[in-house]
């Protein structure tokens, strides 16, 4: 089946290739036939598996203007109702995705609406499952103010994440299901809305899919 694939899979693509390759010949002087072969393969399956990783399928969000999807492919991992004060400055709720390996890692747009903040918070790397890292981790902000609703989209960085990056920049418009951004061997999106504004639809252990699966419905204004 045929996908498209991010640029960002360039050094990794490459990198992959050259790392079996170079053990391999290595190896080859050792007069190790055998293991030379078998670092020149590993090196083709891990540079595959890159092309996997870093693919980019087209999709196709819903035309319900009330509709809110997911911002990322994977596990919807947690639910919760809280107070945020930094951006929202309200009663929110947060959904909170767990990306695993073999998912897709580009991120897209829950909402349609207007970028009014992009930002890089250092911290922690503890893995994603723990509650704490929503809080704790590394990650980057992005607040998309759309006509219905607002939403604070953060993309963490776990223990073994390389970095996860966005394509934005202020005051750009977006629509619903365009591609924001990319977590790099990153594992966790959390999307956070005004309580008041949205009703959840997904609970936790549902599968979604970013851009396709609606996880909220906006309520009318």
């Amino acid at each position: 089946m045929y996908f498209a694939v991010v640029k960002e899979v360039l050094p990794f693509f490459f990198g992959s290739l050259l790392a079996g390759g170079l053990v391999g010949f290595w190896a080859l002087t050792l007069r190790r036939k055998r293991l030379a072969g078998t670092f020149f393969v590993l090196g083709l399956v891990l540079a595959g598996y890159m092309l996997y990783f870093f693919r980019d399928p087209e999709r196709v969000p819903p035309a319900d203007p009330t509709a809110i999807v997911a911002g990322a492919d994977g596990l919807v991992m947690s639910i919760k109702e809280l107070r945020e004060d930094e951006f929202l400055k309200t009663e929110a709720v947060r959904i909170s995705i767990f990306l695993r390996l073999y998912d897709v890692h580009v991120n897209r747009a829950p909402i349609a609406g207007q970028i009014t903040f992009l930002g890089y918070f250092p911290g922690k790397r503890f893995f994603t499952f723990q509650e704490k890292s929503s809080e704790l981790n590394q990650h980057n902000s992005i607040l998309i103010e759309g006509p219905q609703t607002r939403c604070l989209v953060n993309q963490i960085v776990g223990p073994v994440a390389r970095r996860v990056v966005y394509w934005l920049t202020i005051n750009q418009q977006v629509q619903k299901g365009e591609r924001i951004g990319m977590m790099k061997f990153g594992s966790r999106l959390d999307m956070i809305f005004p309580k008041a504004d949205v009703d959840v639809v997904v609970k936790p252990g549902d599968r979604v899919q970013a851009g396709v699966t609606v996880v909220a419905i906006a309520r009318p204004k």
